[in-house]
């Protein structure tokens, strides 16, 4: 089986494991990730054939894509590379709401922005990544095929949208890929996005596929955490937290039994989903890049499949 996939109707010809690039250049979601380790990061991913990177304008409030448009300029190959990143034009909190400008000027000039900070003359995708705006979302994904018609972008995303908001970003068929939350401890969008995605031909990239590093197995009951990421998730909370960690434990039994890690089957399983046609773990260690690589050494039985989706299913 071919380690390679074509992203949806994108044309884009990706390896089936991008990076998501969050904790590069981030340092106020993640404050234990320094610079010259998100680069090492970015580096060990394109070395071991990673050619997906997925990045944003609010990791780091650009810094994110500056790292990582140093590192393509250093190496060279960018036509080799699929370059992942997200609109947050002006974004702001007003009394504690997220104001984000998606107004076509606003979008347009964010575009430019983000193509001078990654060195680079087009975007493979550009997501809108939140649709907290003003503007019509409809309006936002048509300026998006008008910045796609200029060349500037090659493919069109949209992130962190409802179902209602799904709808009607694409009224006029423009959306190429969504990205949404989804895992085994996450699967809300099994029940109304991705049956539209599926009959829409709009290709699934799920974000937080680990569950924020849940369903890696290293945590335990005891764990207390100070990142802005698991202390904003309701996965970390409570009896919550203890419920997931009691469905993890199975996984890690199940991934015991077939001598591979509790990761690498959870991200397997995000494979074997219908519309999944690239996964983008997150990393904060380059071994880690390596192990989630190794997912692709996974195979799952639709025996082991109906297993783990047991697994989930149950109360503890």
């Amino acid at each position: 089986m071919s380690n390679r996939t074509t992203i949806g109707r994108t044309g884009l010809n990706v390896f089936k494991i991008g990076l998501g690039a969050g904790s590069v250049g981030n340092q106020m979601m993640y404050p234990n990730v320094t610079e010259e380790t998100g680069k090492q990061l970015v580096k060990t991913a394109l070395d071991q054939g990673i050619n997906f990177i997925d990045t944003a304008y609010l990791y780091g409030l650009g810094r994110s894509e500056e790292l990582i448009g140093e590192i393509i300029k250093e190496r060279g190959g960018r036509d080799r590379l699929v370059i992942s990143t997200k609109a947050s034009p002006d974004f702001k909190f007003v009394d504690g709401v997220m104001e984000i400008d998606n107004s076509r000027p606003a979008l347009r000039q964010a575009v430019e922005d983000s193509l001078a900070r990654l060195q680079t003359d087009y975007l493979d995708v550009y997501f809108l990544h939140f649709p907290n705006t003003k503007t019509p979302l409809a309006e936002v994904a048509g300026t998006l095929a008008e910045l796609k018609q200029a060349g500037k972008i090659k493919a069109i995303g949209v992130s962190n949208v409802t179902f209602d908001q799904l709808l009607e970003f694409n009224t006029d068929g423009h959306l190429d890929i969504l990205q949404v939350q989804y895992s085994l401890l996450v699967r809300e969008a099994e029940a109304e996005i991705i049956p539209y995605c599926l009959d829409n031909q709009i290709s699934i990239i799920p974000f937080y596929p680990l569950a924020d590093g849940l369903l890696a197995g290293k945590y335990t009951k005891n764990d207390t955490f100070n990142d802005m990421s698991r202390m904003n998730n309701p996965l970390f909370h409570g009896e919550a937290f203890l419920d997931n960690l009691y469905r993890v434990e199975r996984l890690k039994a199940f991934a015991l039994k077939k001598e591979v890690e509790t990761a690498q089957v959870a991200l397997a399983w995000l494979l074997t989903r219908p519309g999944v046609d690239i996964i983008i773990p997150g990393a904060k260690r380059p071994d880690q890049i390596e192990s989630n690589i190794r997912t692709l050494d996974v195979h799952l039985s639709e025996n082991e499949i109906h297993q783990i989706n047991e697994m989930f299913g149950m109360k503890p």
